[in-house]
């Protein structure tokens, strides 16, 4: 029998969204247990880890340039250009600190109640203009391919382990993988959202007594 799905309560509420993706995907409590695993595995490699991943991201001067922007949160001193920027520069200690801290919640959480959807989507808000900073709002392509960039870091990490039984490592890998696409869907739910919002002005050509205008309507 076909399921019916209410497509403005998986628009609008996180709970029935994230219901719907588990149910699609078929993530269970059973793969947040594999990402416990992964947690206990992975907790003490935290900060190399962050630190790999803002290294690429400061390999690329797209991306670089983000970090140049006062975010959200921080009230120390941020880089002038993109030139002094390293790891080691004050704004790049609070990002390091602050993925140090989500890698570890999510490897970490047993029950994905209502406050821990929440969190995982405000990850995802706060990337964007959706959470009210006008300074940064990091283009969805970079995001994307950070995720994947995450992904292979962590595979590394679960497949070069010899303490875990290849049968668990199977399941840990999947779990992971249906992590990253839900947390990757939170992400994309604001950057549509932000695109809904955004009020596009048309402009076509006009001619008044022989002279040419252009035309906006918004």
């Amino acid at each position: 029998m076909t399921e019916h799905i209410d497509k403005t309560l998986i628009e609008n509420n996180l709970r029935n969204r994230f219901d719907y993706i588990s149910k699609f995907i078929k993530f269970t409590t059973d793969d947040i247990a594999a990402l416990n695993d992964l947690g206990r595995l992975a907790v003490p490699l935290i900060p190399i880890i962050v630190d790999q991943i803002f290294q690429r991201v400061l390999d690329f001067d797209i991306t670089k340039r983000y970090f140049v922007m006062r975010h959200s949160g921080f009230t120390g001193v941020v880089p002038v250009n993109e030139s002094e920027l390293t790891l080691e520069s004050e704004q790049m200690v609070f990002r390091r600190t602050a993925l140090c801290k989500y890698f570890k919640r999510v490897l970490r959480q047993k029950v994905w109640n209502d406050a821990f959807l929440e969190y995982i989507s405000h990850v995802g808000k706060i990337h964007t203009k959706m959470a009210g900073s006008e300074s940064v709002d990091i283009d969805y392509v970079h995001i994307n391919i950070l995720f994947a960039y995450v992904e292979h870091i962590l595979l590394d990490v679960i497949l070069s382990n010899g303490q875990i039984a290849d049968q668990r490592k199977k399941s840990v890998i999947i779990a992971l993988n249906k992590f990253l696409w839900i947390q990757n869907d939170f992400f994309a739910m604001h950057y549509i959202r932000q695109s809904k919002s955004i009020n596009f002005d048309c402009c076509v050509p006009k001619a008044d007594n022989g002279k040419l205008s252009i035309f906006c309507i918004r």
